[in-house]
């Protein structure tokens, strides 16, 4: 059984940073591109940053020099560096890692960022 779980939401100052990790486990995998995106209040869910196992990336111009992807292959892990956050920053973050040769992508339940004075 797969699962993907969020860690390192909170409660964060503008100007501020905070990084977010997520692990992949389970099923025997080894993932390909791996990602977070963001859902806000009364938003549909955003692309945040994605990256594949190679290292190549792609990020959402709203974040673009802000936040940084990276990823331990080794350990299913996919982390979201994140600087200078806005207030508009302010959603659930969630994971996600795609199995290519299945098709399937799995999802994490979220961690809550608040960017808040």
């Amino acid at each position: 059984q797969v699962q993907v779980v969020e860690s390192g939401g909170g409660l964060v100052q503008p100007g501020g940073s905070l990084r977010l990790s997520c692990a992949a486990s389970g099923g025997g995998f080894s993932f390909d591109d791996m990602g977070w995106y963001r859902q806000a209040p009364g938003k549909e869910r955003e692309l945040v940053a994605t990256i594949t196992r190679g290292g190549s990336t792609n990020y959402a111009d709203s974040v673009k020099g802000r936040f940084t992807i990276s990823r331990d292959n080794s350990k299913n892990l996919v982390y979201l560096q994140m600087n200078n956050l806005k207030l508009e920053d302010t959603a659930v973050y969630f994971c996600n890692a795609h199995v290519q040769s299945s098709r399937v992508t799995y999802w994490g339940k979220g961690t809550l960022v608040t960017v808040s004075s």
